[in-house]
């Protein structure tokens, strides 16, 4: 988890950097300065939310999973009471 968080943080720091480097402004001028832990907790906000986001998804597959797996498995057995009958 915690490296997804560094990931999108990172991310954020490198938008910064981009934006910058696109106007051509200094990246590191001391009136600018503040933006840059805006930017990366910005990005480690949405690396938190997207974690969750695969987090909940990971859980329903696996809820999902174990329901078809038991329905998978009563089906086999009702055949095999069905062929022996």
């Amino acid at each position: 988890m915690v490296h997804r968080i560094a990931f999108w943080s990172f991310f954020g720091l490198a938008v910064r950097f981009w934006q910058v480097g696109i106007e051509m402004r200094p990246f590191f001028n001391r009136s600018s300065l503040w933006a840059y832990p805006f930017y990366a907790a910005g990005g480690a906000s949405f690396g938190y939310w997207l974690q969750g986001v695969d987090d909940r998804q990971t859980a329903t597959l696996q809820e999902r999973k174990a329901f078809l797996l038991e329905k998978r498995a009563r089906k086999a057995q009702r055949d095999a009471e069905a062929a022996q009958a």
